[in-house]
């Protein structure tokens, strides 16, 4: 855990580390992880808002609010809340292209 992680796990079962990458730096979360469960025990916000540049951490944890979308290398939106976290996943907490829309 990071000192500035918002999460702070307080009770575990054993559960198998699953390795993955954000902003292509190396980072590890637990099985059944969120997406968003495994960047905020590393870090205290998912991504920056697109207008304000102001940090999120997700509201809602439900997927209705849309608070929490961040990007896979391959420039797949996925929302941080109600993806499951995988093996070697590549997550990005901006945007891969730079406010253009891929064709």
């Amino acid at each position: 855990m990071d000192e500035q992680s918002l999460f702070l796990r307080v009770a575990e079962q054993d559960r198998e580390i699953v390795p993955f990458f954000v902003n292509g730096r190396p980072a590890t979360a637990l099985s059944g992880d969120t997406v968003l469960t495994a960047l905020l025990t590393h870090d205290h916000e998912v991504r920056l808002s697109e207008i304000l540049e102001q940090p999120r951490a997700g509201f809602c944890l439900m997927g209705a609010c849309q608070d929490c979308w961040i990007w896979t290398e391959d420039g797949k939106r996925v929302r941080a809340c109600s993806t499951m976290i995988e093996p070697d996943m590549r997550l990005r907490t901006r945007s891969p292209f730079n406010g253009a829309r891929p064709e």
